[in-house]
């Protein structure tokens, strides 16, 4: 048995998952703190990309430290096992920290570990990406923010199709959409030919 991979984006309408405090921060509320909670609850292994380790590492320790509202997600995370993609061998400074100088294998031998069930990838697109390529993803979590942000860096670069399979929605009070996405496969091939009889009007 193997675990489960599941990946937690916040990403606004135009596919920015390179978060910017400005548009993030007015739609935090109840409902997606209960969503996110949700998403970190029974994580075995947190994996995580370099650029969004150092955010975390840089941020969540201090918070601990603080004893404030956010000490308990923040001892959360630092007491969980954390792998983090990279090639570098600096110290990673937190604690319950490995790396994974090859991504893809590290992944595949985590996920096979007894007493492994859920592996979370916070944030991290191009450990996402790469995740989705190799077949290693199984859920693609997505709180969808009402704003178009119009730069920063997106989810999905240019490549092959990607096809999603839609497991579940919510609409939250603040315009928020909680999209649970698989990975999936197109129907079946179609030209216009094949769809004329479903134009508006087709038959009147």
């Amino acid at each position: 048995m193997t675990a489960t991979i599941v990946s937690t984006l916040f990403i606004s309408l135009d596919g920015v998952v390179e978060v910017d405090p400005a548009w993030h921060f007015p739609y935090f509320d109840e409902q997606m703190g209960a969503a996110v909670a949700e998403d970190y609850e029974d994580v075995d292994v947190l994996l995580l990309g370099r650029v969004t380790y150092d955010s975390f590492a840089g941020a969540w320790p201090d918070r601990e430290a603080a004893g404030e509202d956010d000490a308990t997600f923040a001892a959360q995370l630092g007491d969980v096992r954390k792998v983090v993609a990279t090639r570098g061998d600096q110290d990673l400074g937190w604690r319950n920290v490995e790396r994974a100088a090859d991504l893809l294998g590290t992944v595949r031998a985590v996920a096979a570990e007894p007493g492994v069930r859920k592996v979370l990838v916070a944030g991290s697109p191009s450990v996402v990406r790469q995740l989705l390529a190799a077949g290693l993803l199984d859920e693609l979590r997505l709180l969808v923010h009402p704003v178009a942000a119009r730069h920063g860096g997106r989810l999905f670069d240019e490549g092959d199709v990607q096809p999603l399979r839609l497991l579940r929605s919510e609409a939250f009070g603040s315009g928020v959409l909680r999209l649970v996405y698989a990975p999936g496969e197109l129907p079946a091939a179609a030209e216009y030919e094949d769809v004329r009889d479903q134009v508006p009007g087709a038959g009147a």
